[in-house]
């Protein structure tokens, strides 16, 4: 018990700090700047546009990882779960080196035949982003995965189901929940994100300065606002996941 008490304060004691030294007569203020609600509104729209790409491809995935073994599967989770380890600064120096415009494996020649650049736009926020959040949307769905009686996939084949029906009807199901724990995560991760992004999209205010950014830059000059906009932050973090929670959790 003493452990876990001081395992709960090392969450708790760093909030307490936040909100016992916030100056709370500038918090009102910092709320309703135009600036502020930019930076907001980019988070939000960069986070859950993230979270999106993570479903759409980090199920699938999962699933692979979940039904390939030895070998290949070990290859493919150690590469799936890198930026979980890796530096954020250095994932977005790796984004760089493969979407940049001049030397990028993928955005030189994007930009060469199309004039498409990638780096320091709002794509890249969500690129950077996706980058560093969905590996926690992957392992919880291919633990989900790894859970699941394989009976009830068996008995949907027996019925005459096909392999995409089986999945859409049983399987999808039944993970509802791994998939609901890991798109939060994921959104949470995104949420927060600063190494990759500002690394790779940079520090643009309406395009590429999100949140955790404004916190940075407030910080170097403006610490009471950057302490504003972090319990700005903090407050919005929380009512979304609460909000989600009663949506989707009540519910299972």
């Amino acid at each position: 018990m003493v452990l876990a008490a001081a395992g709960l304060l090392l969450f708790l004691l760093p909030l307490a700090g936040l909100v016992v030294r916030a100056p709370w007569n500038q918090v009102g203020p910092a709320l309703i700047a135009p600036e502020t609600a930019t930076a907001l509104g980019l988070s939000l729209f960069c986070s859950l546009s993230a979270t999106a790409v993570a479903l759409v491809l980090g199920i699938p995935l999962a699933l692979l990882l979940a039904r390939t073994t030895g070998t290949v599967r070990a290859v493919l989770r150690a590469l799936t779960t890198l930026p979980m380890v890796l530096p954020p600064v250095v994932g977005g120096v790796a984004l760089l080196l493969a979407f940049g415009r001049r030397d990028g494996l993928v955005g030189a020649p994007l930009y060469s035949a199309f004039g498409i650049q990638i780096p320091f736009t709002t794509a890249a926020a969500v690129i950077a982003e996706t980058f560093v959040a969905m590996p926690f949307l992957v392992i919880a769905v291919e633990g989900g995965l790894r859970s699941l009686d394989p009976r009830y996939e068996e008995a949907a084949r027996a019925l005459g189901a096909t392999g995409w029906r089986v999945f859409a009807r049983v399987t999808l199901p039944l993970l509802r929940p791994a998939i609901f724990s890991g798109a939060v995560l994921c959104w949470a991760r995104a949420l927060g994100e600063f190494g990759a992004t500002i690394t790779f999209a940079g520090n643009l205010p309406g395009r590429t300065q999100t949140m955790p950014l404004a916190v940075y830059v407030a910080n170097e000059t403006r610490p009471e606002s950057a302490i504003a906009l972090s319990l700005i932050l903090l407050a919005v973090s929380l009512a979304i996941l609460i909000g989600m929670r009663d949506r989707w959790l009540g519910s299972l």
